[in-house]
This record gives C-alpha cells, structure tokens and sequence, in this order.
C-alpha cells in the first residue's frame, strides 16, 4: 500500500522532550494467543452450543469481540502477514508452505513449462518469512520488550528462518511444524540434525509420557510470563491446537461423545476434546496475568490462523481414500472412526464452507482483544480487520513508530478498539492463488470473489454477495449486479498493482483440445454406491452389490435459479429416480425436500426426460439417484439448463 517511514528518536531525545522511553517498566505488555484451525464457530463466544470454552466466554464477556475479522485461508499466510504487516500477495508466502525446503537463491517463481492441458501458470509460494522484512517482533524487541515464541512457527525450516532469527528472544518449538511433532510426550525432537518430515529438530523436551503438548506449551509460556513480571514483554503463544493429527484427551472425549448440539451442526468429540484444552489453556494464561498484578497492564488479543476444517478425515476426504490399511496414518484414521465416525473435524455454518477455501469459512474468523481501561469490556464491532492490521494495531497501542522503509498493508484499529474513531479502509482484499484459485475483497456488505479460471466444482469466475443479508453466500448476485461487480473488480486490479502480486501467466504450450481431451468424459460426476464405465457411446450406471440408493452427485452446478435436468437414458427394468440438491449455505442435505421424483419407463429405446428443479438459492451438490436394482442404466447425456432460457448451465454426454 505505503511505506511509512519515522523520525529515529532515542531515549534520551524522549527524556529531553518529556516523552516515555518504550523500555519504561510501565509499557504495556503483549499477549497474541493465535489458535491453530479455529473457525468462526468454534466456541461458545461465537454462538457454538456444542463446544464448552469458559475461558474464552469470559474473555469475550472482557473485550472487543470482532464479528467481521479475516484471516488468509491458510496458516503461513497469516502467520506472515501478523508479524509482517503486509497482505500474503507482497511478502510472498501464500501458501501453507513454510514445513518445505526453501528454493534455491534466485530461484524463478513462475514454473518453466506445464502440461499443454494447463491453461495458466501458476507462481510457487515462497516458503519462509523474507529476512528483509522487520518483523513486530524485532520492533519490540528494540523498543525494549523482551520477546517470546512458544508453539506452532510454520514460517521456514532452516534455523536461518525461524523464530529466534526474526526477534524473538526465548522461543519453545521446533521444526517442520505444519502440525506438532507429537501431542502426546514423548515428543521425538532432535536438537541437531537437518529437520524433515520423519526429524523434528528443535527445542522441545519430552516430559512424563501421555503429557499432553497443549498443557506444556502454555506450562512454558507461563515461565516466560513470570520470568519478564517486571519488564515490558511481548508473548506469542501460538498453539498447535487444533490442528492435525488431532491428539486428544480421551476423558474429555468420552463426554462430548455423550453430548449432542442444540443447533444441529456440530458433533466432532475430538474437536470438541482439543477446543477445552485450548480454552484450558487459555484460562491458565488469564490466571497468572490476574495472579502477578498483570492484567490491567497487557494489551491481549485472542485470534486464529484461518477458518475451521471442515473437510479433513471425512468419508469422502480424498486424501485418504486410497490409503491401505497397513498406511502409518491408518492407525489415527481408525481413531478417528471411533470417535467421529465421518464426520470433518468442524462445521462453520451459518458461514460457507472452511479452511482452504475463500468462502467465510475459510477466511472469517474470532478476534478478540482486551486491554482494560482502554477498551470497553463485552462490546462487539462489526468493523472489517484482519492479519494484516494488527502489526500497526500493536504499535500504535504501544506509542511505538512503524519502522522506516518497511512497507506496512495494514491500518491501526486503536480508534476502534477506544471507540474514538472509525478504520479509513476502503476495502480489504485476500489474496489465494492455491487450490482453488482466487482473490476477494471486502467493500461494506459486499464481497466479490474473482477467479483467474473455472473450476471442476466451483464454474463462476465471478461471485458476488450481500454479506449482511446472506451469510452463507448462497446466492451469488454477479450476473444481476454486473455494475457492482465492475466497481468491485477495479479495486482489485489497484491491490495487484500495489501489492505487486503474481497474478497467473498464460500458458504458452496451452492447447485446448489436449485439455479437452485431458478430462474424462465423465469428469465431475461423482459415483457412489455404483459403478460408471463409458461403453459404446453410453455412460454405463451399474449397482454397487450390497449398496442401496446409488446416485451420481456433481458439486459443478453452482447456481441459485430454477433449472431443467435433460436426461437422455435407457434402461430395460425402468424404475423410480429422484433428484435431490444442497444449498451452499446447508452443512447436509435436509431431511425433507430440495428432491423431484421421476420415472425411466422401461425398454431398449432411448427416452428423452425433461425433470423440473425448482431451486431457488445457490447449490453446492445435486444428486442424481437412479433405478439400478434390477438392471445398469445407461446414460447418453445429462443436461442441466436454465428453465427460463433453456441454455446449458452443466453438460455431460458420452460420445
């Protein structure tokens, strides 16, 4: 955005002038404790009425708590943009990368070549914090604070890059840690040696065996607090919680595992487990800030990396689908089983979808800052904050000046947290070239996600939504409100030119037939309880044995109008199907409702169906159940088209 510079003053120039040296015993101190995959919904301070978080009810019954705060997607990203200031699309990491072995020196971004069936290319992530950029940590550091990093890093595996190379003084973890290296003691961490995925090097001791690492990690946070009682200090109490592999207090599970939510949405006694040692956690910090006479005295802000998990260890998570059961992971996968059977480890609703993805899910998440006699305790502001803001949020509570020649995306929000002002943004932008490719920006109630190319699931290259009036961005406003859509994407282009962005180049061996002829006639459709082969011009649907209610699902059809389902199929028994559809703002498909039933007569002759689907809202998965009981159907081609204009919305045939 700007770089900001500052005058270098020194002690005494601020004693000659009347001013408070940063290194004054009064200064406040700072606490940062950034949950690890927390979503918005994940506590009961945010509305959950499954999980019990006391600790961080009361926390939020002390505050500020921050309805509309953003983080990026993914945890390198925003771990980045904290320390840093600066939007993902300028410091480079953009990706959750920061386990990987770094790239050569001048390594190029951009990949030399891709396959002729790639339209774009696409940059690479970089995978450790830049050593240009002046960290909060380092500014604190020589203003005085003593400075402390205790759990998850996830900024760069080498020691060059981590923690105690970037300001921090006293640091408690280890490397690579996407995840901890265990949560149970023994923890397995190397003091020497190169670290990789089977080595885990750092500072970490093991403690009794079963102790569990979220309980150590706050043990050795609170040495720090205690050691520093009489100084200034900075805390980043960075929990590996609730991240995978998921370790968890079996005696808390065993209860959740009794209990069942209010609300209907959430049900994962692991997560549930992992959440009440963090607000544990959480809760023991508070207490030693009361105990040592600390609390009016520290400016603590409760945050998390990105949005909840709602994806990992499901029944249909891709990720393990093929695993054999001799796998190493299958043992944590069987656990899993026992407790959550198949269910993801969250769910965000009301809000779309979760981590990884750029729906609020993903991307919106709980904020919470508290600083007595300067912020009005058990308020709450709907003010548009993220990542990038709290580096200048920090320093502007503190009296300390941005650092020179460093470049700062983010706005202080202390106006907003003394209630003395409004933040003077715009808009506020995420940056996601991974996965699902995509940035979004924020402007009051409207959000615009722009793709840089369709997506097997997600087709729209545009989407649009009324955040205040749709949450769960289930009805994507783009083609009714082109102007919008036009204003919002300016804003875009302005980020990218600021921020230098490496947006996706053409593909100059791109061809489209390759990339046609890449995709499986079928692609997109997801068979389950059946079999599907293509054969003599046909898609052959053929039961599963022992499955019932086969259907053919497909999350390609993303649209919030009615439509009509052209179906062209033959089958010699004839039945009853139905088609069935889940909105994107529902977590499951409802029990009654959102289906139309029809009938494939029986024959050898093609029949040419027409199925009326009144939706209404934006889709996520449609559902195609067939009569395969009897007798394979076949499937000439699938059409869905809009039911005013009877153009194509999604086609398969099978030529």
């Amino acid at each position: 955005m700007r770089a900001r510079t500052r005058s270098v003053w020194t002690a005494v120039t601020l004693l000659l002038l009347g001013g408070v040296p940063a290194t004054a015993k009064d200064q406040p101190n700072v606490v940062l404790f950034v949950v690890d995959d927390m979503g918005w919904m994940d506590s009961s301070a945010y509305g959950s009425e499954y999980y019990e978080t006391p600790n961080m009810e009361r926390l939020a019954n002390q505050s500020m708590r921050f309805t509309d705060a953003y983080a990026v997607p993914l945890c390198s990203p925003t771990r980045c943009s904290i320390l840093s200031g600066q939007h993902s699309a300028r410091h480079g990491i953009t990706s959750a990368s920061g386990h990987q072995p770094p790239a050569a020196p001048g390594a190029a971004r951009y990949p030399e070549k891709a396959s002729p069936a790639a339209q774009f290319l696409y940059a690479s992530s970089k995978n450790f914090i830049d050593p240009a950029i002046v960290t909060l940590a380092e500014v604190l550091r020589d203003a005085g604070y003593r400075t402390g990093h205790f759990g998850k890093w996830h900024l760069g595996l080498m020691p060059e890059n981590r923690p105690d190379q970037n300001g921090f003084e006293t640091t408690w973890g280890c490397a690579p840690d996407p995840g901890p290296p265990s949560y149970f003691s023994p923890y397995g961490v190397s003091t020497k040696g190169r670290p990789t995925g089977q080595h885990h090097v750092g500072n970490i001791t093991d403690g009794p065996d079963g102790e569990y690492i979220t309980d150590r990690l706050t043990d050795e946070a609170l040495k720090f607090i205690e050691a520093h009682r009489d100084e200034p200090f900075y805390l980043n109490l960075w929990q590996y919680g609730v991240h995978g592999p998921w370790g968890h207090k079996e005696e808390y599970t065993t209860e959740f595992a009794k209990k069942s939510d209010p609300r209907g949405q959430q049900r994962n006694p692991i997560m549930a487990s992992m959440l009440k040692s963090v607000d544990e956690s959480l809760g023991r910090v508070m207490a030693k800030l009361d105990e040592l006479g600390l609390t009016e005295n520290t400016l603590f802000i409760f945050y998390s990396d990105n949005g909840g998990n709602v994806h990992s260890n499901r029944e249909d998570d891709r990720k393990i689908a093929n695993l054999s059961e001799n796998h190493p992971k299958m043992a944590a996968i069987r656990e899993w089983r026992k407790w959550a059977g198949g269910e993801g480890p969250t769910n965000n609703a009301p809000l779309r979808e979760g981590k990884a993805r750029i729906y609020e899910g993903g991307q919106r998440v709980p904020l919470m800052v508290r600083w007595p006699g300067n912020i009005k305790p058990g308020t709450t502001n709907d003010t548009v904050v993220g990542a990038i803001d709290l580096y200048p949020t920090v320093l502007d509570a503190l009296n300390v000046e941005l650092p020179a020649n460093h470049i700062v995306d983010g706005l202080s929000f202390l106006p907003v947290l003394k209630q003395t002002g409004r933040l003077d943004r715009e808009a506020y932008f995420t940056w996601f070239p991974h996965i699902v490719p995509a940035v979004s920006v924020r402007k009051g109630e409207w959000k615009l996600i722009r793709r840089f190319e369709p997506h097997r699931d997600y087709p729209e290259v545009r989407e649009l939504y009324n955040l205040v009036e749709d949450i769960g961005e289930a009805n994507n406003l783009a083609t009714v409100m082109p102007e919008k859509v036009k204003e919002l994407d300016a804003l875009i282009d302005g980020f990218i030119a600021d921020t230098g962005a490496l947006v996706p180049k053409p593909n100059p061996a791109y061809a489209p037939q390759v990339a046609r002829a890449a995709r499986a006639p079928d692609a997109g459709l997801v068979p389950k309880m059946c079999t599907v082969e293509v054969k003599n011009g046909a898609l052959v649907v053929t039961m599963e044995p022992g499955k019932r209610n086969p259907f053919l699902g497909t999350a390609q059809i993303k649209t919030g109008m009615p439509l009509t389902l052209q179906l062209r199929a033959r089958s010699q028994t004839g039945g009853a199907g139905k088609v069935q559809w889940k909105l994107a703002a529902q977590e499951e498909f409802p029990a009654q409702g959102q289906v139309v039933n029809f009938a494939i007569p029986a024959g050898s002759e093609w029949q040419e169906l027409l199925i009326d689907l009144p939706i209404e809202k934006t889709t996520q998965i449609v559902r195609l159940y067939l009569p395969l009981e009897n007798a394979p159907i076949e499937i000439q081609s699938i059409d869905y088209l809009d039911a005013k204009t009877k153009q194509s919305v999604k086609r398969w045939e099978f030529p």
